[in-house]
């Protein structure tokens, strides 16, 4: 153990925690983390992150004097929050000191607590932080201006979304608050690009301030450990049917990745009489604590989860985690086998249940990235002027007033919140969202009105949620539910089914978009609508083909996945080409099968007009060609690419706009180029149209 760290946290990781010594991580982040550098710690699930940076953290804190909120932990879940404030609590009353949490969920009294008699070290969201930053209730200058150090825990899971940008926003905002430096500490699990994400995180002092990336040194051993099986069984009842036979007495975790499909698998355990408990985003908090403090307490039982469980939640002594179908990533997958194998003499395992072929070769070009050791690298979202337009506002509300020439100093030059968001500003002062006079800027009347509510709240999330009604037995909150469940044309009684049960609506509130049910017996529907992007990568959907090609995941068949794999294999010639891509004709049907996700096709078909279909929506796999298609045509497209440097931003539905939180804010033009961004995958597109194309059925070669 190092003698840096205080003698009384030595004293009590010895004699409090039982630990003989400290893990290689923990070792390795005392001396970057107390001489105040910006680290990023990654290692896989339950790899001891949080005392890798608590221990030193605290040390640092005795060590130089560090008094009110000095340390803040963001989470990007409360249930996170929730699970971990007893825990960090517990190392800082080491030291005579106190951690509180604040979340959306937290009580107004508790928050009025923190605010006069501070904690020392405050967990919460970015969310919340934007909000004690612009609400009028906290004084956000006594409570954070001495904070020194901001750990943020999952912190891959922020730099993949748009709330990586948020947090990175409020950061810069938080230092000038501060009037100092604040140190930045990561935690991560494993990513392709530790050092961009190290970099990612130091925002604006990137360059500027030291850093480093500490990661355990992991022996290569050829394929990853665990112990992994696939089996196809072709749907979700017999999904269940095996889930509710395998593994008696065992205490599982069941992944989905769907709301829905967690709410219909939870109904089918429940009619075979298994022990079930529910997590997913539309349950209320309390309907998740239940089921969360039930399954870390219960043996003989499954808990159904989408990746709410995925990050560092602890559910207690797990014996297996099941996944249904696939995760998008690879990183994914690593989170959750991680669950298992945390008690001596157990290993890490997983088995796979497809439901369906495509699931099933999904799940078999994942762990054929797996085996490789391949780990998605992290990118934020590109050009994200939907949340330039949200921090102009909160800037506004937090400062009163910003001069209009002085604004992007609040966000210490880091880009896009610099001069290069000037347009957006322009048309933000003619649309009347922000208003100006004598050179100072102030929140507009088109802001009050789209935004004002209780205290501009909406401002404070960086993601839309759709509209979805709460769902009420009694005065118990079971959950929200997708409005279309309620507006439906249906015969018969209103069924929903939420919470892994059957309800019958009995009365809506429309004006308070609340439904009150009672108990039924079958028949719910489950349904929420989604404003993600669809689509896998580019290295996932080549993984699949490789898969067609012959290579081989390193895990466990069982009968019925070999078979389903022979049947895969059986089809491959019509579907994918050994030596590059592939068109084919089947009648008036033209396909194009690229295997390059659905990013790198929704390019190639806008890029392309002149042969692509205009009435089609690209899929992961293939581009629908149009059926005259000649190959003089072929190849006078192709060369108009010049060599794929000549690439189109895709077309953007009007409807995917709308899920851009704040796109109000922002010229349509410029919302919709956003859109067009993110749905563009220019790299897979241009390696697709170098390689070469075997075409069959064309009528001449």
């Amino acid at each position: 153990m190092s003698d840096r760290l205080h003698p009384v946290v030595l004293h009590h990781i010895v004699n409090t925690l039982g630990w003989s010594d400290l893990r290689p991580l923990q070792r390795a982040a005392i001396t970057p983390l107390m001489d105040g550098e910006d680290t990023v710690l990654l290692a896989p699930t339950a790899g001891g992150k949080t005392e890798a940076a608590c221990f030193p953290l605290l040390s640092a804190m005795e060590r130089d004097g560090w008094t009110g909120v000095s340390m803040l932990y963001l989470c990007p879940l409360k249930a996170l929050l929730n699970n971990l404030v007893m825990r960090i609590g517990s190392y800082a009353e080491w030291l005579g000191r106190r951690a509180a949490v604040w979340h959306g969920d937290v009580r107004q009294a508790h928050r009025q607590r923190i605010r006069t008699d501070p904690p020392d070290i405050l967990l919460t969201t970015p969310e919340s932080l934007e909000a004690m930053l612009i609400g009028v209730k906290t004084d956000h200058a006594q409570l954070l201006g001495r904070v020194r150090a901001v750990v943020v825990d999952e912190v891959h899971a922020f730099a993949g979304d748009d709330r990586g940008w948020h947090l990175l926003a409020v950061l810069e905002r938080l230092e000038r608050v501060a009037g100092h430096r604040i140190q930045r500490i990561g935690l991560s699990a494993t990513v392709g690009n530790p050092e961009q994400l190290l970099t990612w995180l130091q925002g604006a002092g990137a360059g500027k301030r030291t850093g480093r990336v500490v990661a355990p040194k992991v022996t290569a051993s050829g394929n990853p450990a665990g112990e992994v099986e696939l089996d196809y069984v072709g749907s979700l009842e017999n999904a269940a049917k095996l889930i509710a036979t395998l593994h008696r007495g065992e205490k599982r975790l069941v992944f989905c990745d769907s709301r829905r499909q967690v709410e219909q698998l939870g109904a089918a355990l429940r009619d075979r009489e298994v022990t079930v408990f529910l997590s997913h985003a539309s349950l209320s908090a309390e309907e998740r604590a239940r089921s969360e403090q039930a399954f870390a307490d219960a043996r003989d039982c499954v808990i159904v989860s989408t990746s709410t469980l995925e990050l560092g939640i602890d559910v207690g002594d797990l014996d297996r985690v099941i996944q249904i179908d696939a995760p998008a990533s690879v990183a994914s997958f690593l989170q959750r086998i991680g669950r298992t194998g945390r008690r001596a003499g157990t290993v890490r395992n997983c088995l796979f249940l497809a439901t369906s072929k495509n699931a099933f070769l999904q799940a078999a070009g994942l762990l054929l990235l797996w085996g490789r050791g391949w780990v998605e690298p992290v990118s934020p979202p590109p050009e994200p002027r939907h949340l330039v337009a949200q921090q102009l506002l909160a800037v506004a509300l937090q400062q009163h007033r910003i001069g209009d020439r002085l604004w992007e100093e609040e966000w210490n030059g880091l880009a896009p919140f610099d001069q290069s968001a000037a347009p957006i500003l322009r048309h933000m002062v003619d649309a009347g969202f922000l208003d100006r006079d004598g050179g100072m800027l102030f929140v507009g009347p088109e802001a009050e009105r789209r935004f004002g509510r209780r205290h501009f709240i909406e401002l404070t999330a960086s993601f839309t949620a759709p509209p979805q009604f709460t769902v009420l037995a009694g005065r118990r909150e079971i959950g929200r539910t997708d409005v279309s469940v309620l507006t439906e044309e249906r015969q018969g009684p209103r069924l929903l089914l939420l919470g892994g049960q059957n309800w019958r609506v009995t009365f809506i509130d429309w004006p308070s978009k609340r439904a009150f049910v009672e108990p039924a017996h079958r028949g719910g529907v489950a349904k929420w609508t989604s404003n993600g992007i669809a689509g896998l990568s580019f290295a996932l959907t080549r993984a699949m083909r490789d898969v067609l090609l012959g290579a081989d995941p390193p895990v466990s068949l069982t009968r019925r996945a070999q078979a389903c794999l022979a049947d895969w294999r059986e089809e491959a010639p019509a579907l994918v080409n050994p030596g590059g891509t592939l068109v084919i004709r089947s009648g008036a049907d033209v396909r194009w099968w690229t295997w390059a996700g659905y990013r790198a096709n929704a390019t190639l078909a806008a890029t392309l007009p002149s042969i692509a279909d205009p009435v089609q929506r690209p899929t992961d796999f293939a581009v629908r060609l149009r059926h005259d298609l000649t190959l003089t045509a072929w190849e006078t497209a192709r060369k108009g690419t010049g060599n794929g440097e000549l690439l189109v931003l895709p077309d953007v539905d009007r409807r995917a706009v709308t899920g851009l939180k704040f796109a109000t804010v922002l010229p349509e033009r410029l919302a919709t180029a956003t859109v067009a961004a993110r749905l563009a995958d220019f790299e897979g597109a241009k390696t697709v149209l170098m390689e070469p194309v075997r075409h069959l059925h064309l009528g001449s070669h």
